[in-house]
């Protein structure tokens, strides 16, 4: 397939890169949903393209759809324009053995695997090693009656966290933390098939330093996750050394990236919000409902992509073979049509099944452990720095509009 001519499209005008679109994308997600709820990206060459759905309905089908793949690479835009992914994308050394891109019983056998340390219970058993970690963070800055809550709190907490499920030694996690946030700030700054020193320099770090893990692991086995998996493979040929790489690569970035942004959007909403806040100072027991209104709010992922594996039929439009289908989770949370009044924060909202941690067999792996690391940070707020507040009105955002979730976010408390 021949590549058309003219620029790539990494390099096409981005507007979520306006610094105003970052700060509040929902204004344009409600015009997209009542104008062109199904819309089809113009792009200069014949195929099927781009599609970006805004409706809640629509959304929730095509991730529900099992006619449909996860794996980017099936897309034609992806196929034509191969020559300029970034290599590490491509191939089976990659990350596209992860179970974030595999389809069918592939994705069962893996995450058939992970899921054995993220059950119910599993996670529960956690509160406690969770508790401790806040309570330290917020130790650490107590005295100086301000702090970065992203650089002090959101983000180092799920990262020591999952850095201790892995088996990753969690006083790397400032690492590996940068490394991800390389990443990430490099895939949002430039488009999708841009890549620059940066990426490459954190891509291959973070590569390097999980193989570094896996090798010690290998020798000295431990109670984790990444000895698990490690141990799946060579009793039971469970996973390829692709798959096991690869894996541990999406647990490590992802297991903290969605709980970073979940606490840091939270905050902001409800300090933006004071009267939400003070409810939930007022009823602990409001915790739990209100972390689902906060996710549905504005939530950390705001979008994820599907392909069709053949004609898909969407109401009165057709979703084509072959097109990279573009689910704004973001715009589907905020739906008139499934919320009341979806642009108001309210924690006491009865009902609230966003689609922030997915839907159907792609569900996200780690919500249940989100959901706990962020009631115990806000609960330990609520405690202990009730009169919480922003020190600056605006708030920078991360260069990536899809993982939505502030840059810095200084407060006083």
């Amino acid at each position: 397939m021949a590549a058309p001519s003219g620029p790539l499209p990494g390099s096409f005008p981005n507007p979520f890169q306006d610094p105003a679109l970052r700060a509040n994308p929902y204004p344009l997600y409600a015009m997209l949903r009542s104008s062109n709820p199904v819309f089809r990206v113009p792009l200069p060459f014949e195929g099927p393209g781009v599609v970006i759905l805004s409706r809640q309905a629509d959304v929730e089908s095509v991730l529900r759809e099992g006619r449909v793949s996860v794996d980017r690479l099936r897309a034609d835009v992806a196929q034509r324009f191969r020559a300029f992914l970034p290599p590490q994308f491509l191939g089976e050394g990659g990350p596209t053995r992860s179970m974030l891109m595999l389809d069918g019983v592939d994705h069962t056998r893996v995450r058939g695997l992970v899921n054995k340390a993220f059950t119910p219970r599993r996670v529960a058993a956690l509160e406690g090693r969770i508790r401790g970690i806040v309570g330290d963070l917020i130790d650490g800055v107590r005295s100086a009656g301000v702090m970065d809550l992203m650089h002090d709190l959101a983000e180092p907490l799920p990262a020591i966290v999952i850095a201790e499920l892995l088996g990753v030694p969690a006083e790397d996690h400032r690492r590996f933390k940068q490394w991800a946030a390389d990443l990430v700030n490099a895939l949002g700054t430039g488009g999708p098939l841009t890549r620059g020193p940066e990426f490459e320099a954190a891509f291959e770090a973070l590569l390097g330093y999980l193989r570094g893990v896996i090798e010690e692991r290998r020798a000295s086995p431990r109670e984790d996750l990444i000895s698990g998996m490690i141990a799946a493979q060579e009793d039971r040929d469970a996973l390829s050394d692709a798959e096991l790489l690869a894996n541990s690569f999406l647990l490590l970035v992802a297991g903290h990236e969605t709980t970073t942004n979940l606490v840091g959007n939270g905050v902001v909403a409800l300090l933006r919000n004071r009267e939400q806040w003070e409810r939930l100072r007022a009823d602990r027991s409001l915790l739990p409902n209100g972390i689902e209104e906060l996710l549905r709010y504005d939530s950390p992922v705001q979008a994820t992509v599907r392909v069709p594996t053949e004609d898909i039929p969407l109401g009165d439009e057709v979703l084509p073979l072959g097109a990279l289908v573009v689910c704004l989770i973001g715009a589907a949370n905020r739906d008139p049509a499934a919320y009341d009044e979806p642009d108001r924060l309210d924690v006491t909202r009865e009902r609230v099944q966003h689609l922030s941690f997915g839907f159907g067999q792609h569900f996200c792996l780690g919500a249940g452990l989100a959901r706990l690391e962020a009631r115990v940070v806000l609960d330990a707020l609520l405690e202990h720095a009730p009169d919480l507040a922003l020190i600056r009105d605006e708030v920078e955002y991360r260069p990536n509009p899809l993982l939505r979730g502030p840059q810095a976010l200084p407060v006083s408390f």
